[in-house]
């Protein structure tokens, strides 16, 4: 009996881990571009201005992990789904982008005006 309470324990929380990467998973698949933020990161800021300014025209789907319910587990399974747990994490069309460097670049080569327009 007191392996079964930790196993339905282990259970659930497995569980809502799952959902948690099920909500990742659609928000990505749901949305051209999506970028997950934090309020207050000033490299989250310059990442979203440059899609405001440079695709004023396609919606981008932003989330604040520090102002949703579950922000920090959407952040962790971020991390277990594309390798990088910090702010700003962006994909495009599916395709995980980076972070703010790593979107930059992509824009200077042409590689994220192709994602955004394909």
């Amino acid at each position: 009996m007191f392996n079964s309470l930790f196993g339905s324990r282990e259970a659930n929380a497995d569980e809502g881990d799952d959902i948690i990467m099920e909500r990742v998973d659609q928000e990505i698949e749901g949305n051209k571009i999506v970028i997950f933020s934090k309020s207050y990161c000033p490299y989250c800021s310059t990442t979203k201005s440059l899609f405001q300014s440079k695709f004023p025209g396609v919606a981008a789907r932003v989330i604040e992990l520090d102002q949703v319910k579950d922000g920090s587990k959407m952040q962790s399974a971020l991390g277990r789904k594309s390798g990088q747990r910090t702010v700003p994490n962006v994909f495009v069309a599916g395709e995980h982008v980076g972070g703010n460097d790593d979107t930059h670049a992509a824009f200077r080569s042409g590689k994220l005006q192709k994602l955004v327009e394909g």
